[in-house]
């Protein structure tokens, strides 16, 4: 006599159906995640509270120069009252903050919640990843520090100064903050990178950026008190910020903020500009090394 019993399977449908759609690939997955990291960084796609202290650091930036066109605009002048290369140098502060709060934002959250290998999960790889990030980062900055400089660009116009003057150094001052963006959107996202710990990631992005300004800074009024002038263009190779002035020094014809107006020429500038690249490349190999890590 049989004990089996009796055969209770079924096979229920779901209502699960294949996609024959197109297959968008890596490229589409790379350009979106770059989209998504760009509109990010200025809190668009979160929450109203995300969007509070980008928008406000943007208007921090835009509004001195609405002054100086209005006050240009006014009275006339014939120049503006700041150089468009010297511009991001005044309120670099606001952009080390700015950095310090969207880096962390960036690529924090997905070390801390464990999501970056559902992204590598996907047709996308390790370097479309740090790509994205690196590109969107450095593009944030770039908006940030750029349109303040078309507005003066814009007022200087109305104010019927010269066109092709105005444009020349419009032009060298987009020239800058395209460095700069490059620079220190690379620092910002490597020391974000290093922990999961948004707060971590903030203290460190402003202590490399800030401390080490202010320690050179403070360094070469001590070498120009001394009278050791010659030693003050090498010591501006150890911070970012004092990098960028360096390099629009010599090649740009920018006045420089170097105590004593004791920026490099042009030989000094190669180094300062190679030292730029290397830092921006080196950067890139130390996120492309973090997430060989942290993929798996």
């Amino acid at each position: 006599m049989s004990t089996q019993a009796p055969d209770t399977t079924q096979i229920h449908n779901i209502g699960y159906r294949s996609y024959d759609g197109p297959r968008l690939g890596r490229a589409y997955a790379r350009r979106s995640l770059f989209s998504q990291s760009l509109r990010g960084a200025y809190g668009l796609g979160r929450s109203a509270k995300s969007k509070v202290l980008p928008m406000l650091l943007f208007a921090v930036m835009c509004v001195p120069a609405l002054v100086i066109v209005a006050v240009a605009v006014v009275t006339k002048q014939s120049k503006l009252s700041i150089e468009y290369t010297q511009y991001a140098l005044f309120l670099q502060v606001v952009i080390s903050i700015y950095l310090a709060s969207q880096a962390p934002q960036s690529v924090s959250r997905d070390l801390r919640f464990r999501t970056v290998p559902l992204y590598f999960s996907r047709p996308i790889e390790r370097a479309d990843y740090v790509l994205a990030k690196f590109g969107a980062m450095a593009s944030a900055l770039f908006v940030l520090t750029a349109s303040p400089l078309l507005i003066l660009w814009i007022g200087s116009l109305l104010a019927k100064m010269d066109f092709a003057e105005q444009t020349k150094m419009f032009g060298q001052g987009l020239v800058s903050v395209a460095l700069l963006s490059l620079l220190f959107g690379g620092i910002g996202l490597v020391m974000a990178a290093l922990t999961p710990r948004r707060g971590f990631g903030v203290a460190a992005v402003i202590a490399v950026l800030t401390i080490s300004y202010g320690a050179v800074s403070t360094l070469m009024g001590i070498a120009y008190a001394t009278d050791n002038q010659g030693a003050i263009q090498w010591l501006g190779l150890f911070s970012p910020m004092t990098l960028i002035d360096g390099v629009q020094t010599a090649f740009l014809g920018a006045p420089t903020g170097f105590p004593d107006g004791g920026g490099p020429g042009a030989g000094v500038g190669v180094v300062y500009l190679l030292a730029v690249l290397a830092l921006v490349a080196g950067s890139y190999g130390i996120l492309m090394r973090r997430y060989r890590k942290v993929g798996l």
